[in-house]
């Protein structure tokens, strides 16, 4: 005659808490685990401390810039940049970089988009835009500002980047941060908006935001 083997709810309970305890184990070995690496990824990015991206405004020359009428403009805007990465022992991979020329807050031309790159650690690369715009509405106080801009012999126009970058150490990449690139422009005005082409030779550096 077979016995029927039954536990008693003694031993049941006892079995029940081994398992709840491998359980909590598992987890505390996991959470262990993962703060552990969060906290090396931490202490090397205060260690680095990367410092965002220098941008300079490098040459800029406009080769057409004419008023179609009072509230549309035709441009072609052609802008070189240096991008430097000043970090020591962090690269920066730059994605989805969008350019554009303004004019007294106006936009003037298309979105122009550069190919991404990577820039290793203190390495200097050169970026070239090539800006236009064709019948672009603009603001009826366009050729007011313009007015004002050929009295004072001036013209002043911004040029702007934006886009997303990475940075990069060793085999680890970041998440993506927001960049904002804004240079300025100032080149003679001797004529109205129908000129021939103009250039301004720059040196200064241009405002980032990340």
């Amino acid at each position: 005659m077979s016995h029927l083997l039954v536990q008693s709810p003694k031993h049941c309970a006892k079995h029940g808490m081994n398992v709840d305890k491998l359980y909590k184990r598992l987890f505390y070995a996991i959470s262990t685990f993962l703060i552990s690496i969060l906290s090396i990824l931490f202490l090397t990015w205060l260690i680095l401390r990367p410092s965002k991206p220098h941008f300079f405004l490098q040459q800029t020359n406009v080769y057409q810039l004419n008023l179609s009428g009072p509230h549309l403009i035709n441009s072609s805007i052609e802008a070189t940049l240096l991008s430097k990465n000043p970090n020591k022992k962090v690269g920066v991979l730059y994605d989805q970089i969008q350019a554009y020329a303004s004019y007294k807050g106006q936009q003037i031309t298309l979105h122009s988009s550069i190919p991404p790159f990577y820039q290793p650690h203190e390495v200097t690369n050169t970026l070239s835009a090539l800006l236009m715009g064709s019948w672009v509405p603009v603001a009826p106080s366009f050729g007011y500002e313009v007015d004002r801009d050929q009295v004072s012999g001036k013209l002043s126009l911004d040029l702007k980047l934006n886009g997303r970058l990475r940075w990069k150490v060793g085999s680890w990449v970041s998440g993506h941060y927001r960049f904002n690139v804004d240079c300025v422009a100032v080149m003679a005005f001797e004529s109205n908006m129908g000129f021939g082409p103009m250039s301004s030779t720059e040196g200064t550096q241009c405002s980032t935001s990340v």
